[in-house]
C-alpha cells in the first residue's frame, strides 16, 4: 500500500506569515519532494510519437546564468564569422571553439528599464517586463524559452525539464529598487506567475535521475495514487494561504492536473516504455551534503547536467551560478579579495577590474569543462555535446552600468548539426536576443515564428 502522503510546515502556528519551504512541503514514499517539482512523479514511460524519433540522437538544451556581468572590453573576441581569436576571457574555451558561437550586439529590450538586476535576471529567458513588485503579484508576463521547449517535448523523457542552482532562493525586498529579490532567484518560467523551483543539492539531483531510470511495473499505478494524495494536502494547505498564495497554489494544482492527464493518456495508449540510454549502474553518486567549497559545488551540478543528458533523463536544464546580486566571495581565486557584487560596481578602477577578469574568466572555465564533458560522452558517431545547445551569458553586460546592450552570450554545441558553430556572430546593434531563441526553437524540433519581441530567425545560426 502506498504511504500515506502528509504536509509538513516550517511553522504550523505562524503559517500565514512563514516562507514555506518548496523542499519540504511534501513527503512520500521516503523522498521529500517540493511541490513546483511535481513532475518528477510523472510516468517513468514517455510517448513516442515526437520529431526527435527514438531512433535518433536526441537534441538537448541548456542554459547557463552568470549574475553580475562581466569585464567587457576582455570579453569580445578578435574578428568575425569563422576568423576569429578568442579574447583572454574566452581562451579557456579553445578546445571546443569549432563547437562554439561567441554572439556580439544581442540585447534584452524589454529588461531595459527601471532595476539593476532583477528584471534583467527573471527576464533573461523570457524576454518581457517583469512586473514591479514587492512580492505579492509576481509575474513576469511570459514563459522562459526553455519552457516553451520542454513543453514541446515533455513526453519524451521521465523529467520536462531540470532547474538547478547553487543560492537558496533570496527573500524580502530590495528596498534601493523596490522588487522583491525572490525575481533575482529564477530564470525558468513555466507561466507568466510560475517560476521554477531550482534543486540546489547534488546528490539529490542525483537521486531523482536515478529513481525516473528504473521503472517499476506498478510504477503508474503507484503515481496515480501519490498524485491523488498530493492533491489532497495542496487543497488542504491553500485553506491556510492568503488571496496571492492560494491563487499560485491554483496555477500549481494545474500542473498537477496536467499530469493525470498524462497518465490516462498512457493508459489509453499503451505507450513505449522510457529507458535510460547510457545505465546509471556503473556511475558514482556525489556525496550526499552538499558541499561547502563553491567551485566543488558548482562542478558536481554541471556533472548531473551532463549525466541528465546523457542518459536522457531530461532534454531540457537551467543553471544559475548565482542569485541576482551574488554577493559570494572569489577569494579562492588568486588575485581575488572581494565579492562578485562588489567587484562588479568597479567604476573603472584598475584593481578591480582586474579582479573582474578574473571572475569572469572562471565562469568561462566552467562552462568550457561542461562542454568538453559533454564532448567526451560518445554517442551514435558523434558525442552528447554534437546533440546539445548548451547557453551561456547574463543579463548584463557590465555590472558597473547595469547595461542590457550586447549582452555576453555563448552558444556551445552544434544541436544535431543544427547550428553553425565555430563563429563569431556580431549582428546589427540592440537585435533582440529572443531571435537567438528563436533560431534555438527551430533548431530543438519546436518550429515556431514569434518568441517574446523576436523580429525573426537570428541569421547566422542555423546551418
Amino acid at each position: 500500500m502506498a504511504s500515506k502522503v502528509r504536509m509538513t510546515f516550517l511553522d504550523k502556528q505562524n503559517l500565514r506569515r512563514a516562507s514555506l519551504s518548496r523542499r519540504t512541503l511534501l513527503r512520500g514514499t521516503g523522498a521529500a519532494l517540493a511541490l513546483p517539482w511535481l513532475e518528477a512523479m510523472m510516468p517513468r514511460r514517455a510517448a513516442a510519437a515526437d520529431s526527435q524519433s527514438s531512433d535518433q540522437s536526441p537534441i538537448r538544451m541548456a542554459a547557463l546564468f552568470v549574475p553580475n556581468g562581466v569585464r567587457q572590453d576582455k570579453w569580445t573576441p578578435e574578428g568575425t564569422g569563422r576568423d576569429f581569436q578568442l579574447s583572454s576571457t574566452l581562451e579557456p574555451l579553445a578546445d571546443v571553439q569549432d563547437q562554439l558561437l561567441v554572439l556580439s550586439n544581442l540585447w534584452n529590450q524589454a529588461s531595459n528599464v527601471g532595476d539593476g538586476h532583477y528584471v534583467k535576471t527573471s527576464g533573461f529567458l523570457t524576454c518581457t517586463t517583469i512586473n514591479k513588485s514587492l512580492g505579492i503579484d509576481l509575474n513576469c508576463n511570459g514563459q522562459s524559452m526553455d519552457q516553451v521547449a520542454a513543453a514541446h517535448a515533455e513526453n519524451l523523457t521521465p523529467l520536462p525539464s531540470l532547474e538547478l542552482g547553487i543560492d537558496p532562493v533570496t527573500t524580502g525586498v530590495d528596498t534601493n529598487v523596490g522588487y522583491t529579490r525572490v525575481y533575482g532567484s529564477h530564470i525558468a518560467w513555466k507561466g507568466p506567475t510560475t517560476p521554477l523551483a531550482r534543486e540546489l543539492n547534488p546528490h539529490l539531483v542525483y537521486e531523482r535521475l536515478l529513481r525516473s531510470s528504473r521503472p517499476t511495473s506498478r510504477s503508474s499505478r503507484r503515481d496515480a495514487l501519490l498524485l491523488d494524495q498530493v492533491i489532497d494536502d495542496a487543497h488542504e494547505l491553500s485553506q491556510s494561504l492568503g488571496v496571492a498564495d492560494r491563487r499560485r497554489m491554483d496555477e500549481y494544482l494545474q500542473s498537477v492536473r496536467s499530469i493525470e492527464k498524462r497518465l490516462s493518456r498512457q493508459k489509453q495508449t499503451g505507450a513505449m516504455a522510457w529507458s535510460p540510454r547510457v545505465p546509471f549502474d556503473s556511475l558514482e553518486a556525489p556525496p550526499q551534503d552538499t558541499p561547502d567549497q563553491f567551485p566543488e559545488h558548482v562542478r558536481l551540478m554541471l556533472d548531473m547536467m551532463a549525466l541528465a543528458f546523457q542518459t536522457d533523463t531530461t532534454r531540457i536544464c537551467t543553471f544559475m551560478f548565482g542569485n541576482a546580486v551574488s554577493g559570494r566571495s572569489f577569494a579562492f581565486l588568486d588575485g581575488v579579495s572581494g565579492g562578485h557584487h562588489d567587484t562588479s560596481h568597479h567604476q573603472n578602477s584598475a584593481e578591480k577590474l582586474a579582479q573582474y577578469e578574473l571572475i569572469t574568466r572562471w565562469h568561462v572555465q566552467q562552462y568550457a569543462y561542461l562542454l568538453n564533458k559533454l564532448r567526451s560522452m560518445k554517442e551514435g558517431e558523434g558525442t552528447v555535446l554534437d546533440n546539445s545547445m548548451i547557453l551561456f551569458g547574463s543579463g548584463l553586460r557590465d555590472g558597473n552600468s547595469h547595461s542590457p546592450h550586447n549582452l555576453p552570450i555563448l552558444l556551445g554545441g552544434s544541436g544535431g548539426g543544427r547550428i553553425a558553430t565555430g563563429q563569431h556572430l556580431s549582428a546589427s546593434p540592440d537585435t533582440p536576443l529572443s531571435n537567438l531563441y528563436l533560431a534555438m526553437l527551430n533548431a530543438f524540433g519546436h518550429p515556431t515564428k514569434q518568441f517574446a519581441d523576436s523580429t525573426g530567425v537570428l541569421p547566422g545560426v542555423l546551418a
